[in-house]
């Protein structure tokens, strides 16, 4: 009695080789994929850091503070606050402010000190069954030198093409 793979003029063997060769297409693939958004983020989880870009990505829970300068120097304080975790684009928001490709980088990266009116407005990513995991990107939205920073690290980088639109969006909130 003839297999149903001699039948059709195929055998086993050359059926499990295009099966093994699929599989192999396909690993191929996938590590091609994470090492491309690896390179897209590279820069970006250098300055945020893991932990951050993991928040920003993330975290369940997503809240817009509008800043002030406040009593002291280096003191901001919070003018407003709105929950936009559900608010329609902050999935596009997320992905542009990890990708590499929507900062300046060559801009400097501010080791000079901003004055304290110079930041508009601030993220805070957190997620509240783990009070430990939060992470605030304070915003300047100048369209020349805009820039975002991490409270609590140093340095800052350009808001580049990101800039105009978060902008936007924070105005249709």
């Amino acid at each position: 009695m003839a297999t149903s793979a001699s039948r059709s003029g195929m055998p086993a063997a050359r059926g499990r080789s295009l099966v093994v060769g699929i599989v192999l297409l396909g690993l191929v693939a996938a590590a091609t994929g994470i090492a491309y958004q690896r390179l897209q983020t590279r820069r970006c989880l250098d300055f945020y850091g893991s932990e951050v870009a993991r928040l920003v990505a993330a975290a369940p829970h997503v809240e817009l503070l509008t800043l002030a300068p406040g009593a002291g120097p280096g003191r901001l304080v919070a003018t407003a606050a709105r929950d936009v975790t559900h608010a329609k684009g902050l999935v596009h928001l997320r992905r542009g402010l990890v990708e590499d490709a929507n900062f300046a980088w060559a801009q400097p990266t501010g080791a000079e000190r901003l004055p304290d009116d110079a930041w508009d407005l601030a993220f805070v990513f957190s997620d509240p069954k783990v009070p430990a995991a939060r992470a605030t990107l304070v915003i300047d939205l100048d369209e020349q030198t805009g820039s975002v920073a991490v409270l609590g690290k140093p340095g800052r980088v350009g808001l580049g093409r990101i800039g105009r639109g978060l902008a936007k969006w924070v105005d249709g909130l």
